[in-house]
């Protein structure tokens, strides 16, 4: 996978991705992981990474990961990633129903 311009930050900032961690099982989310929020922030809230960054922003930002935006985020990329396909009839008959 490509690297991103932030990837850099990452080991300094796991406490932080630790809090968050806890506070979503502490929601009931208890399969969330470190590269998985992440990943959340690349494609999301860092598309465009900035060359002045610093540390307490990156902080921030993962501090201010609201729980129900990365649970939708989420369920996209799991839709996103099926494999569909309407060769199959009994597929196109389900999914007309």
């Amino acid at each position: 996978m490509k690297m991103h311009a932030y990837d850099i930050f990452f080991e300094e900032v796991e406490p932080a991705i630790d809090v968050k961690i806890d506070e979503f099982r502490f929601l009931g989310y208890e399969h969330v992981t470190r590269a998985q929020l992440w990943e959340y922030l690349k494609k999301k809230k860092w598309k465009t990474p900035k060359s002045t960054i610093r540390l307490f922003e990156i902080v921030e930002d993962v501090l201010g990961i609201k729980v129900g935006e990365f649970i939708n985020y989420t369920t996209v990329e799991a839709y996103m990633d099926t494999e569909f396909s309407l060769e199959n009839a009994e597929e196109m008959k389900e999914l007309l129903k």
